[in-house]
């Protein structure tokens, strides 16, 4: 059963987060790390590696920029955005991405997720994407959300992550959703929904589960 999906538009509109609260201080379990992106899981491929606040810390300050290069299919809008350096979001970059994945229908803006924008990076990188990632469907507002479940009940699920600005609904030119959704899953970075007769993957932050 399909969920999450803004399928039937997007075919009309194509040219488209045991131990004690002191331990949990000191260390960030791998699965933070690869969120973030530090590109420190290499040392913890034998399993659950852990480091101090302090290394963590250095190791950001360290860490290159993360850039996402992305387009709307429904507006044409296109952002390359430096959204995080020096350890931290950069401010008015996160604004920039709102802005683009913003809901098509209502022009509203919400809140993207960091950990959502970490994750696609984490895509992109892991697929070795250097051009835009194409953008089927960000932020969905409340009123998106139930127009597009009266269209299709079996496609959009009543609480959808995009209505709180944590999925995406994606797809990357030349490369196979099923390769897509393939590299998705390998990040274990939340939920993954392979829709491959409308030709994209849907990502978010939510629980690990795959449909």
């Amino acid at each position: 059963m399909m969920k999450d999906t803004d399928a039937r538009s997007i075919m009309a509109a194509r040219p488209s987060v045991g131990e004690s609260h002191a331990t949990e201080r000191r260390h960030l379990d791998r699965r933070t790390l690869l969120r973030a992106g530090l590109g420190l899981a290499a040392a913890a491929s034998a399993g659950t590696t852990l480091f101090t606040s302090e290394e963590a810390e250095a190791a950001a300050l360290r860490a290159p920029p993360r850039v996402l290069s992305l387009v709307n299919l429904h507006t044409g809008e296109k952002i390359n955005a430096e959204y995080w350096a020096k350890g931290k979001y950069v401010r008015d970059a996160m604004r920039a991405v709102n802005r683009v994945l913003r809901d098509h229908r209502t022009n509203s803006v919400h809140p993207i997720d960091p950990k959502l924008l970490d994750l696609v990076y984490g895509l992109s990188r892991k697929i070795g994407r250097r051009g835009p990632i194409e953008i089927v469907s960000g932020y969905r507002s409340p009123e998106s959300n139930a127009l597009l479940r009266e269209a299709d009940h079996s496609g959009v699920a009543q609480n959808s992550f995009h209505m709180r600005g944590m999925a995406i609904d994606l797809r990357v030119p030349n490369m196979s959703t099923r390769n897509l959704q393939r590299a998705a899953l390998s990040l274990r970075g939340g939920g993954v929904g392979y829709y491959p007769d409308s030709n994209f993957v849907h990502v978010d932050v939510g629980p690990l589960r795959h449909w």
